[in-house]
Parts: structure tokens; sequence; C-alpha cells
């Protein structure tokens, strides 16, 4: 059995090389940006909507409740990052009841790949709201002798978020394979059917570390600010 997707390789022609983690991430890509044109392409206001509109918008006030309860701000500004890794991590573990589809995210280079948007993105926002002093002022508190300790907790912070997702999914994998092998069908498609569920909370917890990081950087260079106008 092979652990890594990243092993499998699909085609080679010298140099260019198209391994599992790859061709299943373009896969995913592919249809959510096609599903993402067919149900938008007729979006209305009036009038009786679609079973997909509305499906997309129970999708988008759930992803709008959640960034509001954690960040206490207005959703929209971190609604189009925040939803597009719940969107592309979940669907991307629900694929997985699919004979022959390998999930991307069971590949630790996907993972660490997602958790490096986060890292890039917390103080991109950061900077957005605050402002590039405020935002660096933080590292230097409560004195400038922790700064060593503040970057490396931004970067241990990273390499959790990506080690759990990879850890969960990949380990999800392997069990089903090797039920599928020891154990007769019905007990391995009961796994299955948990292994989703469980590919639908990693999805949702990635999502919300996301966020919760985002809102706690800010939150913490708003304490900064005040602490200095005082």
């Amino acid at each position: 059995m092979t652990i890594n997707p990243d092993e499998i390789i699909l085609l080679q022609w010298g140099w260019f090389t198209i391994n599992s983690t790859i061709f299943f991430t373009w896969l995913v890509m592919f249809l959510l940006t096609f599903g993402s044109w067919l149900v938008t392409r007729k979006l209305t206001s009036e009038g009786e909507l679609s079973r997909w509109q509305n499906l997309l918008e129970v999708i988008v006030q759930g992803i709008n409740s959640q960034i509001r309860e954690v960040s206490r701000r207005d959703p929209g500004p971190y609604l189009p990052f925040v939803g597009t890794l719940f969107i592309f991590i979940a669907t991307s573990n629900i694929l997985a009841i699919v004979p022959g589809y390998t999930p991307p995210t069971s590949s630790l280079s996907t993972t660490a790949a997602l958790a490096i948007c986060v890292f890039i993105a917390v103080p991109v926002f950061g900077i957005a709201n605050q402002g590039l002093v405020n935002y660096l002022r933080q590292y230097l508190q409560p004195t400038i002798f922790m700064l060593p300790f503040n970057i490396i907790g931004e970067l241990s912070r990273t390499l959790a978020l990506a080690v759990r997702l990879y850890g969960n999914i990949m380990s999800g994998t392997i069990i089903v394979g090797i039920l599928l092998t020891i154990t007769p069908l019905v007990f391995p498609i009961v796994m299955q059917a948990l292994g989703l569920l469980t590919g639908l909370i990693q999805a949702y917890i990635f999502a919300i570390l996301a966020m919760v990081y985002i809102a706690s950087a800010n939150q913490a260079q708003q304490e900064i600010v005040k602490k200095g106008e005082k």
C-alpha cells in the first residue's frame, strides 16, 4: 500500500511529472470552478429560486455566520479566503467515496500549501486593517526579547495546521484500505461513512482555525494601539 499519494506517478515525460496529488487537486479545482459557473450563471433575487442557488445561499450564509461569530467583524473581507479553504477541503474529502480517487488532502504537500496560505493571509489581513507598523509591533510585545519566540509561534502554528489535516485524512484513507483487505465489505463502508464525516469536520476545523488566527492577530493589534494611545 502506498501511503503518500505524491509517490503515485500518473504521467511522466522527461522532467514533467504529474502525480496523484497534482492530478486530483486539479480535478477538484476544475469541479469547483465549473460547478460555481453552473450555479451562479442564473442567479436571481426574484421569483422561485433553484435548489442549487438555495444550497449556495445556505453555504454562504453559514460561513458568514461562523466568520462573524469568530471575528466579531463584517465577514465580507474574509469570506472569499475562508470560504474557499472550507469548500476546497470539504470537496476534496467528500470525493473520497469515488473508487480510485485519492484525496489531495492526504498529502502533506497539499496541507502544507494550505497552511502556508493561512500563514501569509494572517499578516496580509492584519496589515490591511491596522497598517504595517502596528502589525509588526505585536511581535515586540511584551518586550523586544519576545521577538524570536513570537516568530517561532507563528511558524509552529502553521506546521500544526498542516500536520493535523494531513494526519487525519491520511490515516482514515489507510484504515479503510486495510479493512477492505481483512474484513467483510459492510464494515469498511461504515468506516467510509465515518471518514466522510471526519473529512467535513476537518474542513470546518481548518477554516475556523484560519479565521481564529486572523482575528486574534487583528485583536492583538487593536489592543496594542489602544495601549499606545493611553
